[in-house]
């Protein structure tokens, strides 16, 4: 018996495990940092055409396929949208290898779309698979994994390039390979029974079936009932398995946006990842700037390892520290949203390629410390469906803003800006966010400090309260 009871308790580990191989490995890709270097030089493309004309491609196309990609996620049951993102993984890298022409690196940017959209599959796959009192462990894996796989591509990239002097093509190639590796162990994920919005109320009817007991029959025969008469009259996507998803999300949505803490925890979230997307997009285009790649030595590969490096333990230090977040966590984002104005001004100001280094480690540090403050205070408040829904409407809040900054500030069919001009506007965005919160923090701490300091008043009231006690003490 102890040992069936130890199996089961095990069953968690093979997917988190196969999951943590797949992220690890879809995310080693050491050519990522070397995209700009390499669409300029021996692709042949200018730096004008790469910042004003293909990465607004991405961007739009992110943002049309994000949602459809949400729902249908969590309606196929996750697996087979890791599945096809390994897929899609290896057609970007055959594209980058093989492909010449713009229209070729202009699909390029679609299908790194679809890539970056499927992402939600991969650390919501997870939740529906495993035991509720694993999520924690199972969630630090998968994201060491994935920084991990982020950190060791691009100090190979670097190590390539600088030490061994391999070409941008044959960087490529061994990261076609990597993802080859990805796509194979995708295929050894097991099938989740269940999602955590569609079609969980017809795996709960068909675990009573199996199950048989009369107290799981009778706790669930409505939904039982119900569920199984959807599966019959129309399997996975039956109109009440529609309804029923349709009902959860909507209630969902309703937990998630009601307190206004959590409102603003998700404002900065969107705001902020909008102003950092765009930084983290067009860095490459700045470095090439300020040291052209075809003169200088390259070192994206490994100011990337130490950006992530830098940001994971500035995250993992949010959990040794004690702080009422309540109270000084919206000063705490003003703050940092300074420190990361400041950074961008650096490395759109500076000539001296250095130093933007350092502006952008800083940035990014500041950030990833930031967005992990505001995953925890979300997700703290909220039951997983709700957090999963309120992940993917902040996610998507923050690509339509960077949409719309890209399309005015970016697209040459708009302002077109060049690079420098550009961080400039980003550097006022942040500027903006930090001012807001820094408001909103003061406001809070005061309010606070207000309602705990007593009133002269209350201290009277408090002594001849005491005093009336005492004497009815004595006389007593």
């Amino acid at each position: 018996m102890k040992c069936w009871e130890k199996i089961e308790s095990s069953g968690w580990i093979y997917p988190t495990t196969v999951l943590s191989l797949y992220g690890f490995f879809a995310n080693c890709r050491p050519a990522e940092p070397f995209l700009t270097p390499y669409l300029v030089g021996p692709k042949n493309i200018s730096e004008e055409v790469v910042t004003n004309y293909l990465f607004p491609i991405w961007t739009y196309s992110y943002l049309a396929i994000l949602f459809p990609v949400f729902l249908l996620t969590d309606f196929l049951r996750y697996k087979p949208l890791i599945v096809l993102q390994g897929l899609f993984l290896i057609i970007n890298y055959l594209l980058l290898c093989f492909a010449k022409s713009l229209a070729a690196m202009t699909y390029l940017q679609v299908n790194y779309a679809v890539v970056t959209s499927m992402e939600v599959a991969y650390f919501s796959y997870i939740y529906s698979i495993i035991p509720a009192e694993r999520y924690q462990r199972a969630t630090g894996y998968l994201r060491s994994a994935m920084l991990s796989g982020f950190t060791f591509g691009a100090t190979l990239g670097q190590l390539l390039i600088s030490l061994a002097g391999t070409s941008y093509f044959h960087v490529n190639t061994i990261t076609l390979a990597l993802m080859g590796m990805a796509f194979l162990i995708s295929l050894s994920l097991p099938m989740p029974q269940r999602g955590m919005f569609f079609s969980k109320g017809m795996s709960t009817a068909l675990n009573t079936q199996q199950n048989g007991t009369e107290e799981a029959a009778g706790k669930e025969s409505g939904k039982g009932s119900d569920a199984v008469q959807g599966l019959e009259t129309g399997g996975w996507f039956s109109k009440k398995n529609i309804l029923h998803g349709g009902q959860v999300l909507w209630s969902s949505l309703r937990e998630s946006y009601t307190s206004r803490k959590l409102i603003l925890w998700s404002l900065w979230w969107a705001l902020a990842t909008a102003g950092y997307g765009q930084v983290f997009n067009y860095i490459q285009l700045m470095w090439d700037h300020i040291e052209p790649s075809s003169t200088s030595s390259v070192y994206n590969g490994g100011v990337e390892a130490v950006c992530t490096l830098v940001g994971a333990a500035a995250a993992v230090s949010v959990s040794h520290v004690k702080v009422r977040w309540e109270v000084w966590g919206e000063l705490a984002l003003g703050m940092f949203s300074a420190v990361g104005a400041g950074c961008i001004f650096l490395m759109g100001l500076t000539s001296n390629i250095w130093l933007c280094y350092a502006g952008y480690v800083i940035f990014k540090a500041s950030y990833m410390l930031l967005i992990t403050i505001t995953t925890f205070q979300i997700a703290s408040n909220l039951s997983m469906e709700c957090y999963a829904l309120t992940f993917g409407i902040n996610t998507f809040t923050a690509l339509a803003l960077q949409t719309v900054i890209t399309a005015i500030v970016v697209d040459d069919t708009a302002l077109g800006l060049d690079i420098v001009t550009q961080f400039i506007i980003y550097g006022s965005y942040y500027a903006a966010i930090s001012l807001l919160f820094l408001i909103r923090g003061m406001y809070t701490a005061c309010g606070h400090h207000c309602r705990s300091t007593p009133t002269p008043s209350s201290v009277t009231a408090d002594s001849s309260d005491h005093k009336q006690q005492t004497e009815t003490h004595i006389e007593s």
